[in-house]
């Protein structure tokens, strides 16, 4: 059985953690820190645990506590995990990083785009990126994984096979014009985390409308997710990523598009994610388009295409739960492939419908 410890338990992805963990059957919650909910219950955060989870918000990490834990999920702002981690692992723990703290194996771009300087450079280059469908070896002996962000996670599954060598074409590359990829992105507004109080975030700015921010190279899970694709194609690249806020909860549907290099036909490329995604329990390949609502509330990824044989561009669709497989269950996910137990263990369930 393990024990483990979430940090920052009282928010979105800290509540979702809470929720997937206490059904969990390999894991015993050794402890859920909140400053805010500090000596509260914790159904009086998240009111639905209420009668199914007995367990109370602790208000501080203190180090021996968190060191009797096989695993601590951090899930607090970026610039707290690369300071907490270090003696996490010194004492034996293994960590997953649900900040950006972990995520890039180079920390200058980590120090360009946040708050920088990093504090654990050389963790940080030793980290694995939490991405099992690409770096599950890495994962599985990593004591620090950076667990990826919403949005990448559905852009970089949504594009990673049309760069990367796979069964489907041995021996190729990239099937695209590296310098056309763009990512048209809309998430839901818990993206945002449960602590923002902007304007933007209140529920009579945000409901009947939809909104692009930070766009032109400036949102920060743009170099994670170059990072990535920059990586299965062998040479560095730079994408155009579009962000949206749109009226709903949760949920992230990305479309992308690149020129194609060749004259390849949908069955062709569909024939290939099936082949790269072969054996992955979390990503669907689909004959249709996914929705957000596909993937709600589970652990999965759906993946469409399209190509327009009159311009030579695909358009590729991802759908996934960013609360889900864009944060708590994915971090879930990294767990039991560090753990060694089946990687679907406590991540069965299916997306809720309607």
């Amino acid at each position: 059985m393990l024990t483990i410890a979430i940090v920052g338990a009282a928010g979105y992805g800290g509540g979702e953690l809470i929720r997937l963990l206490a059904r969990h059957p390999d894991v015993t919650i050794g402890a859920a820190v909140s400053s805010t909910y500090a000596g509260r219950p914790v159904w009086e955060g998240f009111p639905g645990m209420a009668g199914r989870v007995d367990l109370t918000y602790e208000p501080t990490a203190a180090p021996d506590r968190l060191a009797e834990c096989d695993f601590v999920f951090l899930a607090r702002d970026n610039g707290a995990a690369m300071r907490q981690a270090p003696d996490l692992v010194a004492a034996g723990c293994r960590v997953i990083d649900l900040s950006a703290d972990f995520r890039f194996r180079d920390t200058a771009v980590y120090d360009a785009w946040y708050k920088g300087p990093h504090a654990s450079p050389d963790l940080s280059a030793a980290a694995a990126y939490g991405l099992p469908e690409l770096h599950r070896e890495a994962i599985r002996t990593a004591a620090v994984v950076g667990n990826p962000g919403c949005y990448t996670t559905a852009s970089i599954l949504a594009l990673a096979p049309l760069f990367a060598e796979g069964p489907a074409a041995p021996g190729v590359g990239g099937l695209v014009d590296s310098r056309t990829i763009v990512v048209d992105a809309k998430s839901g507004i818990s993206g945002g985390g449960r602590a923002k109080y902007c304007q933007e975030f209140h529920f009579a700015e945000a409901n009947e409308s939809a909104t692009a921010y930070k766009i032109a190279g400036t949102h920060r899970h743009t170099p994670e997710i170059e990072q990535e694709i920059s990586r299965l194609a062998g040479a560095p690249l730079a994408i155009t990523f579009t962000p949206h806020l749109v009226p709903m909860t949760r949920g992230i549907l990305a479309t992308c598009y690149a020129q194609l290099t060749s004259d390849v036909g949908r069955d062709d490329l569909l024939a290939r994610y099936r082949s790269f995604y072969a054996g992955e329990p979390f990503v669907w390949v689909t004959d249709g388009l996914p929705s957000t609502k596909h993937t709600a509330l589970s652990n999965m990824c759906h993946i469409g295409l399209g190509v327009d044989s009159r311009t030579g561009r695909v358009t590729v669709v991802s759908a996934l739960d960013n609360l889900g497989k864009g944060q708590a269950s994915q971090a879930i996910q990294n767990m039991n492939v560090m753990a060694g137990l089946p990687e679907t263990k406590g991540l069965e369930t299916c997306s809720m419908w309607p």
